[in-house]
């Protein structure tokens, strides 16, 4: 199991959970909480006929990387007046999160509360749950889960569980969306979207594991509660996996706002003297180390050319090397394209391969034009907003470590670009197992 930081049993270094909402039942107990736990700490589902109008006031917005406001999209499937379908994104398909996993080991029925209470605001009559195939155990601890709802007849709505191709692209919502009408885990274009013509057709509400656990809170304790925490344009708390060069890896719980510093100093701190630190994950962008006093919130971080995204920090420690990392992260993005799209098809790779090249120290006087072209090209272009964040990826390495592109430009690469990857990047899923 994941675990939050720094490790289990130890609810260790936010040591009494002081602020934690979604992992205070960990921090209350080292233990997760079965449904009878989840009932004593949270009380039954709560009568909520307002519930969009909640989720808007409080400000929530969506937990899987795009920010988009949770109340808006919730009106948006209400408002089509047909019955609707709700779809718990919970694949979290990038490599450097762990969130999720966490939050459904830990507190899962926070999780099926928010998505039984936006089915009943939307009129849906299913709730779908996704997950990866690559992780069983969290498949049948999920199942454990719904099999206690069940039995105490606590749903008024069906929740299905599901295993899905585990890919990068296979969280995107239109790639849910077009597996459980019976195709491939790959993006579908827009129109139409999700929230018209999702699932069979029906208007459909797609929304990550950790937004639905806040809905859940928010509904028991109201949005100035939400309120409480975080600052005025970005409320409430977030979950963070924080890896690489850290003494206690793992997932906490903060408002934003804190600066990147604090964030890496509640996990154990920095191992090694950190050079910079990846935002996002695979689709953002770095930050470097003398701008890790930067508060942790969208708007501070825009001006780096990187936001919070999912919630991923990796910290790259001094002696590595940036561009390499870079390249091996944008190889993995690029055969974990779709392919169904020229960006996707050919955008990806080029980009990859001139980045490799550059890791590499092939002196080739055309090479910076040439990555620089390209990747303006992509953003905006592609079938789905994979190529977007690649794009942004290789942008922000080109700025944060432009000092030692120049030198492996000139034929002469750092020593890091031969030592083994800092960042842990998995295999490739070819697209034809999508299925």
């Amino acid at each position: 199991m994941t675990r939050p930081v720094p490790a289990l049993p130890s609810p260790g270094v936010t040591a009494s959970g002081s602020g934690a909402r979604l992992l205070a039942g960990w921090y209350a107990t080292g233990r997760p909480d079965a449904l009878v736990d989840h009932l004593r700490r949270h009380g039954p589902l709560p009568a909520q006929p307002s519930l969009v109008e909640a989720v808007e006031a409080a400000g929530l917005t969506g937990r899987g990387g795009a920010a988009f406001p949770a109340g808006r999209k919730l009106r948006s499937v209400a408002a089509r007046a047909r019955r609707a379908v709700v779809v718990v994104n919970a694949m979290e398909s990038e490599p450097a999160s762990r969130k999720d996993a966490v939050l459904l080991a830990v507190a899962p029925h926070l999780v099926l509360d928010g998505a039984v209470l936006a089915a009943g605001a939307v009129d849906a009559d299913v709730v779908h749950v996704c997950v990866s195939r690559a992780r069983p155990a969290q498949f049948r601890r999920l199942a454990a889960a719904l099999g206690e709802r069940r039995r105490a007849r606590l749903d008024p709505v069906r929740l299905r569980l599901h295993a899905l191709p585990h890919a990068y692209v296979s969280s995107e919502s239109t790639s849910l969306v077009r597996w459980l009408d019976g195709g491939p885990a790959r993006p579908r274009g827009t129109p139409p979207r999700s929230h018209e013509h999702g699932v069979g057709r029906r208007p459909t509400l797609v929304h990550n594991a950790e937004t639905l656990a806040h809905v859940a809170l928010i509904a028991r304790h109201g949005p100035a509660w939400f309120r409480g925490a975080g600052t005025c344009e970005e409320p409430g708390t977030v979950l963070v996996t924080v890896s690489g060069a850290v003494a206690a890896p793992g997932v906490l719980e903060s408002a934003p706002g804190v600066p990147v510093a604090l964030l890496l100093d509640r996990a154990g701190g920095a191992a090694r003297a950190p050079q910079a630190v990846l935002l996002g994950g695979f689709a953002g962008g770095w930050l470097p180390a003398s701008a890790l006093d930067t508060p942790f919130t969208r708007r501070d971080l825009a001006p780096w050319g990187a936001s919070p995204g999912a919630g991923v920090l990796v910290v790259l420690p001094e002696g590595a090397c940036g561009l390499a990392e870079t390249a091996r992260m944008l190889a993995y993005l690029a055969a974990q394209s779709a392919r169904q799209c020229g960006p996707c098809r050919l955008g990806l790779p080029a980009v990859a391969g001139d980045f490799a090249a550059l890791a590499a120290g092939r002196a080739d006087p055309e090479l910076p034009a040439r990555l620089h072209r390209r990747t303006a090209l992509l953003p905006d272009r592609g079938a789905c907003r994979h190529p977007d964040g690649a794009a942004r990826l290789a942008a922000s390495a080109l700025r944060t470590f432009a000092d030692d592109a120049g030198r492996h430009l000139a034929g002469f690469p750092c020593a890091g670009a031969r030592r083994p990857a800092t960042t842990a990047v998995p295999p490739a899923v070819p697209p034809e197992t999508w299925r």
